[in-house]
């Protein structure tokens, strides 16, 4: 393989480990036997275990902040359905065969200290998908987006923590119900008018579409 190719082969075979036993308990011998590296491979591309797991988490957000964003955009075309469809993401990932509950929250559980590289990779995704349901609920026209945002990411670490123990994608149903009762009692500004001239529209989506 090329040397890009066992850096992504290393990483998935991290992300995978650190799903299963934790990050503690992934220890170096285990990750390179199931790898199929030597010990020097390993280091040649990550010098420390924390530089492993800090690429690990890296790149898992970053695939997994991308995949929700083309099945939302896929799904839905209005902003407020996006909202809604986020859930419809979430359960699509609860009930993977290989879900063990937020490799996020994971890290920070075991990286307590809030000024731990660590903590601050995890806490850093959890901003970046916060941000994303501000985006929709801002193209929504929700008059108060940051406070239906923060709704929006409780119901779904709520549900993400239910299912862990659960195993099914039933509470994130119930979440999906319970945002679409407090979504309709937020006040949202009133539609464009009709008489909007052509060029704003696709000024809007491509706002949307970030």
């Amino acid at each position: 393989m090329r040397r890009s190719e066992i850096r992504g082969h290393l990483l998935d075979t991290a992300l995978r480990l650190f799903n299963l036993h934790g990050y503690q308990a992934t220890g170096i011998d285990l990750l390179i036997a199931e790898a199929g590296v030597a010990k020097t491979t390993l280091y040649r591309h990550f010098e420390t275990k924390e530089e492993l797991i800090l690429a690990a988490l890296g790149r898992r957000d970053e695939e997994s902040r991308a995949k929700m964003r083309i099945f939302v955009e896929q799904r839905a075309d209005d902003p407020y359905e996006r909202l809604l469809a986020t859930f419809d993401f979430l359960e699509a990932s609860v009930r993977d065969k290989q879900f063990r509950g937020c490799i996020f929250m994971s890290a920070a559980g075991e990286h307590k200290e809030a000024v731990d590289p660590v903590f601050r990779a995890a806490l850093m995704h959890k901003r970046l998908v916060l941000a994303y349901f501000e985006e929709l609920a801002h193209a929504a026209r929700f008059a108060e987006p940051k406070c239906v945002a923060e709704t929006i990411n409780l119901l779904h670490e709520g549900a993400t923590a239910v299912a862990q123990m659960t195993r099914t994608g039933e509470p994130v149903r119930q979440s999906k119900r319970m945002a679409e009762n407090l979504l309709a009692q937020e006040v949202r500004a009133p539609s464009e008018p009709q008489g909007r001239s052509a060029g704003t529209v696709p000024h809007a989506k491509t706002s949307n579409a970030g």
